[in-house]
């Protein structure tokens, strides 16, 4: 018998991977709200088969609804407790199965979203069924909310994951592990900008130069500010949309960047160069709007105790965690910058998110489960 008696259930490998594999051929891309919402019945099913109480809450904006399942608990709804909090969308477009099909290699396994973030979501709930399975108790009353927009920064369903943190004491995010399968105790700051050049249309072959560009003008921003990249904050582009005909000089062009930092005032100083931008060329005018903000989320002494234990669990599993601060913005980012205890990056091991040879590891599914488990059976 080990120290924590959750890391003993008989969690399986492939009974975990056969669930995966069917989130993962679900396929759910943020703006397809259609597609999402056929996720969040998957998942909705799954969780009332073990005796959640689901609650679906509409999407806004044009985007996916969002699910949230409280398991039953003596404690009633109202006590703090744990929030598992996880994200169904994915980056990959309806059809990518055919390029990125579900299979198996090995040890590892591919498909769309199946790291980011489906992984780790179907192994908090595989370590949910395993402690009800055993009649094991949870000190704390246990809730997930499954949000259908973090891949664009969470904009319709921040006050939704706010509003849900604030009551409870500990949120886990079961986002992908680290590479080394450590797990994140910060995340670094994360703005979003949307850029639109507006120039003056002209027939491209019979008055070319009568016209002004908005596409030559955003090429030349692009460049601009790509290169403001720094150590302490980096600016990317990777969003543009521009003309309409070839045989005419574009009048608009629309652009979407980034910025990261590790520093909150690192990041407002980029915020800053990013509003001060201006157009260079004559008769084309440039607009900068600053879109979705993930405020920078900094370990502190409460979110480090939830690590060290995290880590005994780990530890009597048979392998170790390191706590890591990490880029790439998560819901994480609003909980721990609340001061609400989070541990992030408690899902599968895998590489090559949001890119066609997405995959996990076959053999961290059950480590990882019982870490989960583990957690949700001691917290207190």
């Amino acid at each position: 018998m080990t120290e924590y008696p959750a890391t003993d259930l008989p969690f399986d490998a492939e009974e975990i991977l056969a669930r995966l594999m069917r989130w993962s051929a679900c396929e759910s891309p943020t703006f397809d709200a259609a597609a999402v919402n056929r996720m969040m019945d998957m998942a909705s099913r799954d969780l009332a088969l073990l005796g959640a109480r689901i609650d679906r809450i509409p999407g806004r904006m044009g985007l996916g609804d969002c699910v949230r399942a409280r398991f039953p608990h003596p404690a009633g709804d109202a006590a703090p407790g744990i929030l598992v909090l996880a994200h169904l969308d994915t980056v990959h477009p309806i059809g990518t199965l055919t390029k990125l099909p579900i299979r198996r290699e090995g040890n590892k396994c591919y498909g769309p979203g199946i790291q980011d973030m489906k992984g780790g979501t179907v192994l908090a709930v595989e370590a949910m069924r395993q402690i009800i399975a055993a009649a094991m108790a949870t000190h704390l009353p246990v809730t997930f909310l499954l949000t259908s927009d973090e891949e664009i920064g969470s904009p319709s369903t921040r006050d939704i994951i706010e509003a849900e943190a604030s009551r409870n004491r500990f949120v886990l995010v079961p986002e992908p592990a680290r590479p080394d399968g450590g797990v994140v105790t910060g995340r670094y700051a994360i703005a979003r900008f949307n850029l639109k050049t507006t120039g003056r249309p002209s027939h491209a072959g019979a008055r070319l130069a009568e016209g002004r560009s908005a596409i030559r003008e955003m090429a030349r921003q692009i460049v601009a500010i790509e290169d403001m990249t720094t150590e302490d904050c980096t600016f990317s582009v990777g969003v543009i949309h521009g003309g309409q005909w070839v045989n005419c000089v574009s009048t608009t062009c629309e652009a979407e960047s980034l910025s990261m930092a590790k520093r909150q005032e690192d990041l407002d100083a980029g915020v800053e160069k990013m509003l001060a931008l201006r157009s260079n060329a004559n008769d084309v005018t440039l607009e900068v709007t600053r879109g979705v903000t993930r405020p920078v989320w900094e370990p502190d002494a409460k979110g480090m105790a939830l690590y060290d234990q995290a880590r005994k669990i780990a530890n009597d599993i048979g392998f170790d965690i390191n706590p890591q601060s990490a880029g790439g913005g998560s819901d994480g980012n609003f909980t721990g910058a609340m001061g609400i205890t989070t541990l992030d990056g408690l899902g599968v091991q895998g590489a090559l998110a949001h890119t066609l040879e997405e995959h996990v590891m076959i053999d961290s599914l059950v480590p990882r489960a019982k870490l989960l488990a583990g957690l949700l059976t001691t917290l207190a």
